[in-house]
């Protein structure tokens, strides 16, 4: 889910602050941005909101451009 951390950049949020506000450990952060591991779908949706995206959104792996 290399897209959260993409995302996560984009809005100048740190892990922590993003697994505040999602209500999960930095460490659960951590690993869904490196891919070890795949959050809930309660998680999914709580990470799409605080980051203003969609769902599909965080687990679509296409450019941006490839999309076009």
């Amino acid at each position: 889910m290399n897209k959260v951390k993409e995302l996560r950049t984009t809005k100048d949020m740190t892990q922590v602050q993003l697994a505040i506000k999602v209500g999960v450990t930095e460490n659960a952060i951590q690993n869904y941005e490196r891919g070890r591991r795949e959050p809930s779908v309660s998680t999914a949706i709580k990470i799409a909101k605080v980051l203003e995206t969609t769902v599909e959104d965080l687990f679509n792996e296409t450019k941006e451009e490839e999309r076009k």
